[in-house]
């Protein structure tokens, strides 16, 4: 019996050793840390943060940080302190190359730098996302490729006051539609362009019934335009995620004179887009920097 028991006992610390041994063994998955960007601003002055692709996500710690897309330009946000001496918080930026920016945001009364190039920090900061998201490349070429291609789906257009907005080409490219927009200026008073927005709305509002819409944020901007002069006429691509209307709703896209009172929104329902054109696929030896 003593034998036995003996014999048990060894059994067991050697089943111990072999877990041990097991677990030494087994790799460890280490997760990987992303070095925060440290960051001041402050509440009399403004910070640009310049990114080398476009802003598709802003993420605030603390409703203390103001932050905006610089009007015009899909890469520069714009911060600012909603109130002085706020504690430490962080911000978190997507970008359209598919990074992730990492921010902790301080408050100071004088920020040593106001423009900040993102460019010139190393990836310690950032890291590569899910190959799902947008590649700015692959959109840049898609987006050029719309801007010439050839469309003999239904066209979409609205002239007044001596301006002709119209949406003549809707493509698709996996998770991408790509919307062809042309403005011609008829007048002889250049069209200074303050916003270029997309809303989904409802076609009719019910009495006593709140009206709702959903606003769709462009990824990107072929041939962006700011000013169209007199006489003269500016297509663009404007890349959205893709999407479709529930029924009762429209896309309503919406230009904005700025000083002026030239505006002009085009109506574009469901059977429009559901026609759009499939771009043909880039070939997979084509490379892209980042």
């Amino acid at each position: 019996m003593k034998k036995i028991n003996a014999c048990m006992v060894m059994g067991f610390f050697l089943f111990l050793f072999g877990l041990n041994v097991n677990a030494q063994s087994s790799p460890k998955l280490e997760p990987k840390s992303i070095a925060p960007y440290p960051l001041e601003i402050t509440y009399f002055k403004t910070t640009n943060v310049i990114f080398p692709s476009a802003i598709v996500g802003v993420d605030r710690g603390s409703k203390d940080v103001l932050a905006q897309k610089a009007k015009g330009a899909a890469n520069i946000l714009q911060l600012k302190a909603a109130r002085d001496s706020f504690p430490e918080t962080n911000l978190t930026v997507i970008t359209a190359d598919g990074k992730l920016n990492s921010f902790v945001i301080n408050y100071t009364p004088k920020p040593s730098m106001l423009n900040i190039s993102i460019k010139e920090r190393d990836n310690k900061n950032s890291i590569f996302l899910s190959p799902e998201l947008v590649n700015e490349a692959e959109v840049t070429t898609y987006a050029t490729r719309a801007l010439y291609s050839k469309y003999k789906g239904r066209k979409v257009k609205h002239r007044k006051y001596g301006i002709h907005f119209g949406l003549n080409g809707i493509f698709i490219r996996d998770n991408l539609m790509y919307l062809r927009l042309t403005i011609t200026n008829t007048s002889n008073i250049s069209y200074d362009i303050d916003q270029l927005r997309f809303f989904i709305r409802d076609q009719k509002k019910a009495k006593r019934t709140a009206s709702q819409e959903i606003e769709i944020t462009p990824v990107h901007i072929q041939n962006e335009a700011t000013k169209i002069a007199g006489q003269s006429s500016q297509s663009l691509v404007v890349a959205v995620l893709k999407f479709t209307i529930p029924d009762k709703k429209y896309l309503a896209i919406q230009l904005f004179e700025a000083n002026g009172g030239r505006h002009i929104e085009l109506s574009v329902k469901n059977n429009t887009i559901t026609k759009a054109s499939v771009l043909p696929k880039l070939e997979s030896n084509v490379k892209y920097s980042h």
